[in-house]
């Protein structure tokens, strides 16, 4: 089982001025101490399962191209990207520029946006559901004819693209891997099917919930007819390792819980990360006991 690292919360000791040293001082550690991934939420207010939306918080691909600039192996993605916030050709066009400069570590992580009170706060459309689904399938559609090298027109129900130009193509072949944020049966899962290389699914919400909807994506890989083995299995959950709270052996057995159902990759987010001894924790003790799970 790999081990990932989401970082959804910015307000730590200092301040403002002191983000970005608490940021590299806590990429740097979990790329060090074996992280496989780094995530960065795709939001511009806060959340409120995380604080109130007044609480810092930075754009994703400015973070995400910080800590590529000083992390060596973690691969770099947003958990998730929200379809509405970019112009297709434009994200695509960012998340190359990523996986280039960081050597080959980029993912497109992408969903179809939720978060209404941010978008209507800085002027960013929100079209009801059934749209943001049909722009998330042309936006994927998008990705993929621009990472394979066709620069000729793109022409969809939302989306027009003269010339879906890519110079350079991303380092990372056949493109950046695309992961799919959300467990909706009828339109999430099925695209997740079609078009994504993981799926991630909330981990908080436990193991039956994620057995069922594991299921619920063999059966509509078996429509599609893709390999449901082809598709990384990721769940994102929050542990704190903190005195009276969890320990070691209870994220060791979370892990394995999570491993029995079929999920390969776990992507945690800790309320003290900032603090970095969780991080030490993990590469001691969590990292290496996971391993061949």
């Amino acid at each position: 089982m790999k081990i990932g690292l989401q970082i959804p919360n910015f307000t730590w000791p200092g301040g403002p001025a002191k983000i970005g040293q608490t940021l590299v001082e806590i990429a740097r550690n979990a790329d060090e101490h074996g992280f496989s991934d780094i995530w960065v939420m795709d939001h511009f207010f806060q959340i409120g399962s995380v604080g109130p939306k007044e609480n810092e918080m930075m754009e994703s691909y400015s973070t995400l191209s910080f800590i590529a600039a000083h992390t060596r192996a973690a691969r770099l993605g947003t958990m998730v990207t929200g379809v509405v916030y970019r112009h297709p050709g434009i994200l695509v066009k960012t998340v190359t520029t990523l996986d280039v400069l960081s050597g080959g570590r980029a993912f497109l992580g992408i969903g179809a946006a939720w978060n209404e009170v941010e978008s209507r706060g800085l002027g960013v459309p929100f079209p009801p559901v059934k749209e943001r689904f049909e722009r998330l399938e042309e936006t994927l559609q998008i990705a993929l004819q621009m990472w394979s090298g066709n620069n000729g027109p793109y022409n969809g129900k939302h989306y027009q693209l003269a010339e879906t130009l890519c110079i350079p193509q991303p380092l990372t072949k056949p493109h950046p891997p695309i992961l799919i944020g959300g467990s909706g049966e009828q339109k999430t899962l099925r695209l997740v099917a079609k078009y994504a290389d993981a799926c991630n699914i909330f981990g908080n919400q436990g193991i039956e919930f994620v057995r069922s909807k594991l299921d619920v994506l063999k059966q509509r890989c078996d429509e599609v007819g893709r390999d449901y083995n082809a598709i990384e299995k990721t769940a994102l959950a929050t542990v704190n390792l903190a005195p009276g709270a969890m320990k070691t052996n209870d994220v060791i057995e979370l892990c394995r819980s999570m491993a029995s159902v079929g999920i390969q990759h776990m992507i945690f987010n800790m309320p003290n990360v900032h603090e970095i001894k969780p991080l030490e924790t993990f590469g001691k003790e969590i990292i290496p006991a996971v391993s061949e799970m």
